[in-house]
């Protein structure tokens, strides 16, 4: 439904119920714009829930039979910092001389 804004003033109770009880949303045109009266829309908060890529999915015991020592890489992770710390003083050096 369109109404002008003396419709709306007029009668702003009866359409503001008729909002509510039928769900069907009021236009109200103001100045060649359209305004929207819509009731809120209130799902249930899982369907509110946004997806999150890569999560863990199956049996939370599957957890205690994964090799971690296969995926831990901190050691090479350590030891490529320290191999770059070392060239960036290099680089250092090479500037000051």
């Amino acid at each position: 439904m369109r109404v002008t804004p003396t419709q709306l003033r007029q009668n702003v109770y009866a359409i503001l119920d008729e909002v509510l009880e039928k769900g069907i949303p009021v236009e109200v045109v103001r100045k060649g714009k359209v305004l929207r009266i819509v009731p809120e829309q209130r799902g249930n908060k899982l369907e509110r829930i946004k997806p999150i890529p890569n999560v863990w999915v199956g049996d939370p015991e599957d957890t205690f039979k994964i090799d971690w020592m296969k995926e831990w890489n901190e050691p090479k992770l350590l030891e490529e910092m320290e191999q770059e710390m070392k060239a960036r003083k290099r680089r250092a050096r090479r500037k000051t001389h």
